[in-house]
């Protein structure tokens, strides 16, 4: 495969990881942290690293922005539930060390 065709591919990939998770609200970053060690704001640190490895300027508000397809504000307002119990203490046993 060549590296272009790897790279085009990877971005599709990862814009369809992004829909997915926009047609899927109800799945709360603590649930995401829960299963996977990740979530939507990881993925705006990330965005943000790769993006000022390669020489790109870019606040995380805007990255955070990209990731949720809306301003972080709104759509935590609109979508973030409170986090139960069982999901706190979860994060918590994972998150220990």
């Amino acid at each position: 495969m060549k590296p272009e065709t790897r790279t085009e591919i990877e971005a599709a990939v990862f814009r369809r990881l992004l829909t997915h998770l926009d047609q899927h609200k109800e799945v709360q970053n603590i649930d995401l942290m829960n299963l996977a060690s990740f979530c939507r704001n990881c993925l705006s640190k990330w965005y943000k690293a790769e993006a000022e490895a390669r020489g790109e300027s870019l606040e995380y508000e805007a990255a955070r922005e990209l990731i949720y397809g809306e301003p972080y504000a709104d759509w935590k307002e609109k979508y973030q539930t409170e986090a139960s119990a069982e999901q706190l203490a979860t994060f918590n046993q994972k998150n220990k060390d």
